[in-house]
């Protein structure tokens, strides 16, 4: 009698093994069916078997199952498996999503350059996209205002091999600002912007453990006002230094502005 195997099914038909990858957090794959493409935030053992949650970068949570071949990492298939615990830890992404390059060096500063209104800005740019802006070599600087933007973009001189990216708060139409950006017409610079009355706005209310931004009646000193409405006290400096200790990645960070810090990056380290 001839014997045969239970997996009748032929060689050319069976699919290659899919390397098997930890699923440590922030870690971002793309869910093979759905699509749906996110960081990991967890794993879980459940009765059905192990689950994965993603969160992508509006901050909107899905539960998968960590099926075989079930996930692409960098458009190649996967199978994510629990992570090993008590295992070394290494970073798999910058704070700002990016794939993380351990030991990379920072390049040599580019001609071009991103301006943004304030040291706040500025220092919020840093936390967040710092990896990789020293990587990219573009450098992140902060304006007193932008009442003189047209001034300060001809003195910059921008050129093809020096592009020049402005982040403007409170860019919404009928706003002085919106006026103001409407001045700059050079190919060679982009003016974007966000819809905050100030950064700190920018900052997910849940991130920084309040309901949520309050209203500051027109008149008073937007920032004094709202440490006021918190009932924090009121020192500008302070409240800004607890905001910014509350922000560790993008996932704190409002759709809104993180759009639009990745346009300029983009934007500033186009080939010439």
């Amino acid at each position: 009698m001839r014997s045969y195997q239970p997996d009748l099914t032929p060689p050319w038909k069976k699919s290659a093994p899919a390397p098997e990858v930890p699923a440590e957090t922030d870690l971002v794959v793309e869910e093979a069916v759905t699509g749906f493409c996110g960081a990991v935030v967890r794993c879980e053992k459940t009765a059905e078997g192990p689950t994965v949650t993603l969160e992508d970068r509006f901050g909107k949570h899905r539960v998968f199952p960590m099926a075989p071949r079930g996930f692409l990492l960098e458009g190649r298939v996967v199978t994510l498996v629990r992570p090993s615990a008590g295992g070394p830890v290494r970073p798999t992404r910058t704070a700002s999503g990016s794939v993380a390059v351990p030991g990379a060096r920072a390049r040599v500063a580019r001609a071009g350059r991103i301006y943004v209104e304030g040291r706040h800005d500025a220092e919020l740019v840093e936390r967040v996209w710092g990896d990789d802006l020293r990587i990219e070599g573009v450098v992140v600087e902060y304006l007193e205002g932008i009442d003189d933007l047209p001034a300060i973009v001809r003195e910059f001189a921008p050129a093809p091999d020096a592009r020049l990216g402005v982040l403007v708060d409170h860019l919404v139409p009928g706003s002085k600002e919106s006026r103001i950006a409407a001045r700059v017409s050079d190919g060679n610079v982009l003016v974007v912007g966000h819809p905050y009355i100030d950064v700190w706005e920018a900052v997910k209310p849940a991130s920084v453990g309040i309901a949520g931004w309050p209203v500051v009646p027109r008149g008073q000193d937007w920032k004094t006002g709202v440490c006021r409405a918190l009932g924090w006290p009121e020192n500008t400096g302070a409240a800004w230094q607890r905001i910014l200790s509350s922000v560790r990645s993008y996932r704190d960070l409002q759709p809104e502005l993180l759009g639009r810090v990745e346009e300029l990056i983009d934007f500033v380290t186009l080939p010439d």
